[in-house]
């Protein structure tokens, strides 16, 4: 409870968050976002910003990239697969629950939504976008998907999404000097290229459903 009144406090500033978390810390965040279904957390931006840490030699944390990118890894496969066990559960329960300061059922049917139209692809595919990051496992769950199949998905989805935010960090500040101070729009870039494909089939839907 300590860790996660702290953790609160410091959501404002990132870099603030990433050297008071350090690998322990930011691995914890990355398992409460994905397995405790808390859907506030910044996982993408925290890990373009420890991306970034990693990259700086005698920074204000030392952090490995690598290591960190190992236990951040496990810690949203694990993540993910106990979400996914809520759903299978206590899904229909958690569809009726009421809004509360940390829960909002409006994300819930929206990543709903989304599984009905992409299957199990939604389980890579929401890694990148918030929210439905949180979400999409309890989807997955509530549907029955098979643990198999899930985990098929939840593996190639965690994977890539874990590597992809610290590796932009990690190199991209390398190339583009002065860009650790723009880390929440380099963020929200990689977010809406990776989301691009699905936009792109809702207004093919759209359209020819007008037609």
């Amino acid at each position: 409870m300590d860790f996660l009144l702290d953790l609160i406090h410091k959501l404002r500033d990132l870099n603030e968050l990433v050297a008071w978390a350090g690998t322990v810390g930011i691995t914890l965040i990355i398992f409460i976002e994905t397995g405790l279904l808390f859907p506030f957390l910044p996982g993408d931006s925290l890990l373009v910003t420890a991306g970034l840490f990693a990259a700086q030699r005698e920074g204000l944390v030392p952090l490995n990239v690598w290591t960190l990118g190992m236990w951040c890894s496990i810690a949203a496969i694990v993540g993910d697969s106990i979400a996914y066990g809520i759903g299978r559960r206590s899904g229909e329960a958690l569809f009726k629950r009421p809004d509360s300061r940390w829960f909002k059922r409006e994300h819930l049917l929206a990543a709903h939504a989304f599984y009905e139209k992409h299957g199990g692809k939604t389980i890579i595919l929401a890694r990148f976008m918030p929210f439905a990051r949180t979400f999409a496992p309890v989807v997955a769950g509530a549907a029955q998907m098979r643990y198999r199949t899930f985990l098929f998905y939840n593996v190639i989805g965690g994977l890539a999404w874990i590597w992809s935010m610290l590796l932009t960090g990690y190199y991209v500040v390398r190339l583009v000097p002065g860009l650790e101070e723009r880390v929440e729009a380099l963020v929200v870039g990689i977010v809406l290229l990776s989301i691009t494909p699905g936009i792109w089939g809702w207004w093919k839907g759209r359209r020819s459903r007008g037609a």
